[in-house]
């Protein structure tokens, strides 16, 4: 759509700025939660419900979101994801149960929906196929560098604390979250001061409904088996790499700091370059040397060497999403970018959900290197797939009022 260039700017830098204050704690929660859990006496079962039930919030609330943002405009949902997430912060602030946590992690659920779908919708409504992948790497950079200040935040405190057992500490996990709640606050009035209606006008009555072509098919089915994929790994990356490199999960967790200022400066870099040079170029690059990655992980023996295989897939992560999510935009219509993203987000989501299974399986059944080897023959054949076959159409124009 065609947007003055002040308004453009505005509705960016008013993402970018509340989407930092609003990740504060998005890289820590991954950390804190299972402690925490283990703090108020839950079991392994329970703190996977914990997890859980973030996920099964989000993709029922993908498509219905998506919906609403095409049908009302997406400014309000934002808001009030802003507004989500900083009640969300107070109730794990105060959660002293299995099932105050768990409560907690269902409206972090719905603020997730709500923002996430409304930010990509945003994005896909004042930018072009010119500029798109740059804008998405530069709202991933925003949130990659909240979370990167936030992980600090929360290491300053407990490392400060004269408590040993911090972990079991009401105090410490109360003054945290307010903290992130407060900059859940801070988001939400930026959100609400600076931040204009983007969604397209059109001379239709009703909503078009999304034309499921060919590329948008094929994009839809490749998200979700490669977030199956990757999420193989994920509940057995730690334990692997402890058994693997014989170091405690302190001594690993540095190894990842390369990747997190991969996240928090590179994807406008590579976004741009998607913009340049085309979508799919970047998104098989992306999974091919993904693929590759995942072939040399069971082998390493240092922890430099994770270290710099970790950055390596960051980048090809920088490199592929943002070329991803404006493909999303270019494959369906301005006035269905909110339902193109709920659609997508929640492919990601069910991928996601299932992938752990496969990778449970494998890792007890198979070898503990079989789960990264199936990751990087499933993420190889994506890459062919989209290579093969991935006919990127023209733009779709709809007519405004």
């Amino acid at each position: 759509m065609d947007m003055d260039s002040s308004k453009l700017n505005r509705s960016l830098k008013a993402l970018q700025t509340s989407m930092f204050f609003v990740s504060q704690p998005f890289f820590i929660m991954g950390l804190l939660l299972p402690v925490y859990g283990k703090g108020v006496g839950a079991n392994a079962v329970e703190i996977g419900l914990i997890f859980s039930a973030f996920s099964i919030v989000t993709i029922l609330m993908r498509p219905i979101v998506g919906w609403a943002l095409d049908r009302f405009g997406r400014r309000p949902f934002y808001v009030i994801g802003m507004s989500a997430y900083a009640l969300t912060m107070v109730g794990f602030a105060y959660s002293g149960s299995v099932w105050n946590f768990v409560g907690a992690r269902l409206l972090q659920g719905i603020a997730s929906a709500f923002a996430m779908l409304s930010a990509s919708a945003i994005i896909a409504d004042v930018t072009t196929e010119k500029n798109r992948a740059q804008a998405f790497g530069k709202l991933a950079q925003a949130s990659s560098r909240g979370s990167i200040i936030g992980a600090i935040l929360a290491f300053t405190i407990y490392n400060t604390s004269t408590l040993v057992e911090w972990y079991s500490d009401a105090s410490l996990q109360t003054m945290l979250f307010l903290a992130y709640a407060g900059f859940s606050v801070v988001a939400f009035v930026i959100a609400l001061a600076r931040l204009p209606e983007t969604k397209v006008q059109t001379k239709e009555a009703e909503q078009r409904p999304i034309v499921w072509s060919r590329p948008w098919l094929l994009l839809i089915l490749v998200t979700l088996v490669t977030a199956a994929a990757w999420s193989m790994t994920s509940p057995i990356l730690i334990l692997f790499l402890q058994d693997r490199l014989e170091m405690s999960i302190d001594v690993i967790a540095w190894a990842f700091l390369p990747s997190g200022l991969v996240w928090a400066t590179m994807p406008s870099r590579l976004g741009k370059l998607a913009d340049r040079f085309g979508r799919k170029p970047l998104m098989v690059l992306g999974l091919v040397v993904s693929a590759v990655t995942m072939f040399i992980l069971p082998t390493l023996t240092s922890i430099l060497g994770l270290a710099i295989l970790w950055a390596l897939l960051a980048l090809c992560f920088a490199a592929g999403d943002p070329a991803e999510q404006a493909l999303v935009a270019e494959l369906t219509g301005g006035d269905q970018h909110g339902r193109a993203y709920g659609f997508y987000v929640m492919a990601s989501d069910i991928g996601a959900a299932l992938g752990p299974l496969g990778g449970g399986w494998l890792y007890d059944t198979v070898s503990p290197s079989a789960p990264f080897v199936a990751t990087g023959i499933i993420l190889a054949l994506c890459g062919l797939v989209l290579f093969l076959f991935l006919q990127i159409p023209r733009p779709v124009k709809i007519e405004q009022v």
